[in-house]
């Protein structure tokens, strides 16, 4: 029977409201303060417009806050989805409850078309390719006066009408727009807390690792770009039945523009930081107007300061000013044990890859049965990392086969098995350079081995502690990773690893860095490990770490197989002697 979390869990985890959340549950009721009692109709105005952006930036944070990707596309998003109500309200004649969805589904649409190919993108080619879908929006919006009215627009959007009441401008109009981003934020709140948002966090910090943790990061990806499309339209639509007209101005790169910087000064990833940032960027020009031509220099001049003085945006800010309480550790729970494999777990034959002109792998072929442990060794660019890069799925191999349990994961072309699909399979691994995520703890690290399995956040954190304590690391989960030396760094990656429970464990020089003791007592783990019948392949160049604890030993050199046999065989064999070791080391 599966073994589950105790019931007392969930109370020792309820979502932890960071200082920013309070802040801007102060600043919220604040504003309907000043709404209700104080606001005149041209500051219930700039209010309603602040709380469009904020909705708008809401959906941006998920693309660019938590997954990582400078999206310029949201400003068509924007625009697409106040088109769609501008064209069917006042050319149709749709009301309100009609135009809404549809100003939803439109800009979805051209997220999921564009999205797949886009998103294979990094970095600046990413950002470059989504500006580029907005100019296309923006063009064909100027270029076909027929249904869009080209450069003049479209007057006559008729207000928000719900069940039969027209709601006017001025308070009531505020109230809708600003309910729409209370419900906006919860929703966006509730998913970056939860498993999904976790996993989106991963794949923004590490989309190699995250990939091996089992994760599907194209498809993480693309959710996020999806949903960022799904709030900027339903931004556009409220912007649209607010000004009562629809112009090309709504596609225009300064819409981009006013959303990126809401983002970065409010806060990166962060709902209150959408919030916060909107609600004071879009009343700045107000409060300056009295300054006259100059008000913009100054306008200027306060974003800057405000960068300058928080680099992490004003939620980081109040973060570092009123540093949040520490998230109360689980209780330990250990994970459901699998059923222990037996005989040869992975089997390789002929493996081969290629480099442009470079061959790096050549014919490689190895056996690794259940519980044992396998050494590789060679020297510097020898191919033993492209090894376990083509075994966990990072590479696609040129020829040869892998078998993983008798199933066959390879393939050179889109038949070979992802990184998340072998991981789910049961193959496990660690890098050369320990990769964590800087911003997280030790147990939100290994917890994120644990998203694609457990059924909450609570229970991958339980069984992540307990995965801890199997390493003597327990003492270590609440400390943030980016504060780790390089010995505790790699028995973090490890438990990650090991908390993925697999059948299969690839290590990549796992004891470079560490002293003697370090390494006596990671030998120590890896044979407990070993013992639970996990097969282990360890690359390494410490002939006094690896040689006593493997039982079998593979060297390779210019991506070919000079020894396969014992360890205790290695240093005697002369072909490894004079290729590796060096004359002295027999």
């Amino acid at each position: 029977m599966r073994e589950t979390v105790s019931k007392r869990a969930p109370t020792l985890n309820l979502p932890h409201i960071a200082a920013g959340e309070g802040i801007v549950a102060v600043v919220v009721v604040a504003l309907v303060a000043y709404a209700a009692l104080y606001a005149s109709p041209y500051g219930l105005r700039v209010l309603t417009v602040a709380g469009v952006y904020a909705l708008a930036t809401i959906g941006f944070q998920i693309v660019f806050g938590l997954g990582g990707a400078l999206s310029l596309a949201q400003g068509a998003f924007f625009g697409l989805g106040a088109y769609a109500t501008g064209i069917l309200g006042s050319q149709w004649g749709w009301t309100f409850a009609a135009t809404f969805p549809v100003s939803l589904l439109v800009p979805l649409a051209v997220a999921l078309l564009v999205g797949l190919p886009v998103l294979r993108l990094e970095s600046h080619y990413f950002a470059l390719a989504t500006l580029g879908i907005a100019q296309v929006v923006h063009l064909l919006a100027v270029n076909s006066p027929g249904l869009t009215g080209g450069a003049n627009g479209l007057p006559g959007v008729p207000g928000i009408v719900l069940f039969g009441w027209a709601v006017p401008r001025g308070l009531p109009l505020a109230a809708i727009v600003w309910s729409f981003v209370a419900i906006g934020g919860l929703i966006a709140w509730t998913l970056a807390r939860g498993r999904w948002g976790r996993a989106l966090t991963l794949v923004r910090d590490d989309p190699l690792a995250a990939g091996t943790l089992g994760l599907d990061v194209g498809r993480l990806r693309l959710t996020a770009f999806a949903l960022s499309a799904v709030y900027g339209g339903a931004a556009g639509a409220l912007a649209v039945h607010t000004q009562r007209v629809v112009s090309p101005e709504v596609l225009e790169f300064p819409v981009m523009v006013s959303i990126l910087t809401i983002a970065v000064v409010g806060g990166r990833g962060r709902v209150a930081g959408a919030i916060l940032g909107a609600v004071l960027l879009i009343h700045l020009p107000e409060w300056f107007r009295f300054l006259e031509r100059s008000y913009l220099l100054v306008y200027g001049v306060a974003l800057l300061a405000a960068i300058v003085l928080a680099p992490h945006g004003l939620t980081g800010l109040i973060d570092r000013l009123f540093p949040p309480r520490p998230k109360p550790l689980p209780i330990p729970v250990a994970p459901p044990v699998p059923q222990p494999a037996t005989g040869p777990v992975l089997q390789i034959a002929d493996l081969g890859k290629s480099f442009g002109g470079v061959r790096a792998v050549d014919g490689v072929s190895l056996v690794l049965d259940a519980g044992s442990i396998t050494g590789l060794i060679g020297p510097n660019g020898s191919g033993k990392t492209t090894v376990i890069n083509l075994v966990s799925g990072l590479e696609r191999p040129d020829q040869g086969r892998i078998l993983l349990s008798g199933q066959d994961i390879t393939g050179s072309d889109i038949s070979g098995w992802r990184p998340d699909r072998i991981a789910r399979a049961g193959i496990a691994r660690t890098f050369q350079a320990v990769s964590l995520p800087p911003g997280a703890t030790v147990l939100d690290a290994v917890a994120a081995a644990r998203l694609d399995r457990d059924r909450s956040i609570v229970e991958a954190e339980a069984h992540a502690l307990h995965i801890l304590g199997r390493l003597n690391a327990a003492d270590l989960a609440p400390r943030p990773c980016a504060d780790l030396p390089a010995a505790l760094r790699r028995r973090v990656e490890l438990a990650r690893a090991l908390a993925r429970q697999p059948s299969v464990l690839l290590l990549d020089e796992p004891a470079a860095g560490l002293t003697d003791a370090e390494k006596a007592d990671l030998a120590t783990h890896l044979r407990a490990i070993a013992a639970t019948g996990t097969a282990l392949l360890v690359v390494e160049h410490d002939m006094g770490f690896l040689l006593p604890l493997a039982g079998h030993v593979l060297c390779l050199d210019q991506g070919r197989i000079l020894y396969d046999g014992p360890p205790e065989g290695v240093r005697s064999d002369p072909t490894v002697v004079a290729a590796y070791l060096g004359e002295g080391a027999a």
